[in-house]
């Protein structure tokens, strides 16, 4: 097996915690980025933390990446979700991009959600996909006015328009053109620090499992999504171009039907 250099943002928690250590156990040389406890600690909801992180990792990999795994984010009800969900993926994406393409088998993935299928601010979306994060964070701090239930829209928003971005840009000239496959996961319901207390409660997983249905397995382990990743992130992937997988036991199936296509 060939080792292969990685870069996986999100790395200190949840699915980039267990991406990282996968990938280490089978060998390959992995470069982490968080806000803390991470090789590379940098804030992805500013453009400059996007630089500062792209340059650090950049330079810790010793010039050379073969892969690039985003998973940081989170689901805050405010318009920072919308900083790190989108702008710190696609941005911190698209400055290592020409790194990437001097491997001899690029690979970028992204992780998405089955929120990305959930209600969402049409709104929002278009001026996330347009590139303008201080237009996107206005309209992400008006639906935060609204209280959580409408804030919460801010992270449906992000991730409908990250699994677009990835379907827009991964046909072009920056990855298509460059060898680089560029695809996204969608998880269902995992469990995480950020979901074990909300499941824990008898209402909480109630809720959940309402919203995302898992009929195959139930809730998953990190380390499910992160296997997914690492397949994408690999060699072995050399056509796969702008998908959403939706790695969930089953839920879009359940939530959408056996037609999407009428």
């Amino acid at each position: 097996m060939t080792t292969r250099t990685y870069i996986v943002t999100g790395s200190a928690s949840g699915i980039g915690s267990a991406t990282a250590e996968l990938l280490r156990e089978r060998g390959h040389k992995v470069i982490g980025v968080d806000l803390r406890n991470a090789d590379v600690e940098a804030d992805l909801s500013t453009p400059e933390g996007r630089q500062t992180a792209a340059d650090r990792a950049v330079e810790a990999a010793g010039g050379s990446v073969d892969a690039v795994i985003a998973c940081a984010g989170i689901s805050a009800p405010i318009p920072l979700t919308v900083s790190v969900n989108f702008f710190g993926v696609t941005e911190f994406l698209d400055r290592l991009a020409p790194v990437l393409a001097r491997s001899e088998a690029p690979r970028a993935v992204v992780v998405s959600s089955m929120a990305s299928l959930q209600p969402n601010s049409p709104e929002l979306v278009d001026a996330m996909l347009a590139g303008d994060e201080a237009m996107a964070r206005q309209i992400g701090q008006k639906l935060a006015d609204q209280g959580p239930q409408i804030g919460y829209l801010n992270y449906p928003s992000s991730k409908r328009a990250l699994s677009r971005w990835v379907r827009r840009e991964s046909i072009g000239e920056r990855y298509a053109g460059n060898g680089i496959p560029l695809n996204a996961v969608a998880p269902g319901t995992v469990l995480t620090a950020m979901t074990r207390e909300l499941l824990a409660a008898p209402e909480g997983a109630k809720m959940v499992d309402e919203n995302v249905p898992m009929p195959l397995n139930g809730h998953s382990e990190p380390v499910v999504i992160a296997r997914l990743l690492a397949w994408l992130a690999s060699e072995e992937n050399t056509h796969l171009a702008g998908q959403t997988i939706y790695c969930d036991g089953g839920a879009d199936a359940s939530l959408r039907g056996d037609d999407i296509w009428s």
